[in-house]
């Protein structure tokens, strides 16, 4: 399949290969990137205080996204855990959990809440949004596998296992809305050296409201600690309720950025 976004799909999409796959160990470079870059991210737009949900991905915890919360902390913003343990799936599944946890947020803030979603944890905002969108005030997703073939990840078989979903039985209405737009603003942060889902199911299409952030040499595992990524989601959430512009992809990490992707 060629690598041009605008082409045609030709059948079904394959997962990442091996090669990929196995790559995802340099996460931990990622990670200490953003720890010897940390004075450069604290120079990131400063926060208006509004609450922010983090969702991690399948098989992860709250501790996946410490720094990430941390970060958004220091950046002025009430980030805060999802607090339902170590995420096992299951997007039928989780929906009244996760719907009541955005309430609490929610009435307890007073403000509407802004959305990031790591991998699965992604799907989990997307749904939230469409579902429940008086309350949310913007969504990021970070390697979320909603367009397209979303059979094509690594992490099929544990998903289905875990959670008891499968994915060819996913209602094609939810599929079509999940893939959708949204009703509010959207940013859909990826990578194409993804080695757990195919970059493509991550590609929304771009409207004022939304937009693709394609960041090089990412790996899915390391998405949420990597400082090229951090640095965008305090971009985008730094933006005033309401209002949206398209990502600038100047500044200290602009060498890290793709030019803007467009979904078939």
């Amino acid at each position: 399949m060629s690598d041009d976004p605008s082409a045609p799909a030709a059948g079904r999409l394959r997962p990442p290969s091996l090669g990929l796959l196995l790559a995802e160990a340099r996460s931990l470079f990622e990670l200490n990137a953003s720890v010897l870059l940390s004075p450069v991210l604290m120079q990131a737009p400063k926060g208006d205080g509004h609450p922010v949900l983090v969702l991690p991905g399948l098989l992860a915890s709250d501790l996946s996204t410490l720094l990430l919360r941390r970060y958004l902390k220091h950046l002025g913003y009430q980030a805060n855990a999802w607090e339902l343990g170590r995420n096992t799936g299951g997007v039928y599944r989780m929906r009244a959990q996760l719907r009541e946890r955005l309430t609490g947020i929610h009435g307890a803030t007073g403000s509407k809440v802004s959305l990031i979603g790591w991998s699965l944890g992604g799907i989990y905002a997307r749904d939230l949004a469409l579902h429940m969108p008086d309350m949310v005030r913007s969504v990021i997703t970070m390697g979320s596998p909603f367009a397209g073939d979303i059979t094509a990840t690594n992490a099929r078989k544990i998903y289905e296992v875990l959670s008891g979903e499968q994915l060819r039985d996913v209602k094609l209405e939810d599929l079509q809305a999940l893939s959708g737009d949204l009703p509010v603003p959207t940013t859909s942060i990826f990578s194409r050296t993804d080695g757990i889902v195919n970059w493509r199911t991550c590609l929304l299409r771009p409207s004022p409201t939304a937009e693709n952030i394609e960041v090089h040499l990412a790996s899915h595992v390391g998405l949420g600690v990597n400082p090229a990524v951090l640095w965008a989601v305090a971009d985008r959430l730094a933006q005033p309720e309401g209002q949206f512009r398209q990502f600038d992809r100047s500044g200290p990490f602009a060498i890290a950025y793709a030019p803007p992707v467009i979904a078939d």
